[in-house]
């Protein structure tokens, strides 16, 4: 099984003060011990390395770097998606709704990834299932 991962649920895990930490943590544990292909974006690690700095500091992002980033499956974003995702950015003409999940939703569509470990009911308002269950 595929599991595109977010921002939202990266940032979960590393905070021990965030409110979904202790469903961030359970679901975590679970995917990794299914085996589940667990895939990102190289703008969703961006985002997470930026947020992560500032919030937690760099120890957070080390931590982040050499326990997390290997278990992903990172898809590198082209130029072509990028600007598919510029263009349902600007289409959606939301300013809750960012690029990088505009091109995450472009990147789960493509790579057929139905499921995703994520807090932001974005995904579950584009017909994705969110994990943990009832989050989104």
């Amino acid at each position: 099984m595929s599991v595109f991962v977010d921002t939202s649920a990266l940032f979960a895990v590393l905070d021990v003060d965030d409110q979904n930490h202790r469903s961030a943590e359970r679901a975590w544990a679970e995917l990794v011990n299914q085996r589940a292909s667990l895939v990102s974006t190289n703008y969703v690690l961006l985002e997470t390395f930026a947020l992560v700095q500032q919030r937690l500091g760099t120890v957070a992002v080390r931590a982040f770097q050499e326990d997390v980033v290997p278990v992903l499956r990172v898809e590198w974003v082209t130029e072509t998606q990028h600007t598919t995702g510029v263009t349902a950015l600007l289409t959606a003409s939301s300013r809750r709704l960012s690029l990088v999940d505009c091109v995450s939703f472009a990147t789960m569509r493509r790579l057929g990834i139905k499921t995703a470990f994520v807090f932001d009911r974005h995904f579950s308002e584009q017909g994705f299932v969110c994990v943990p269950l009832g989050v989104c």
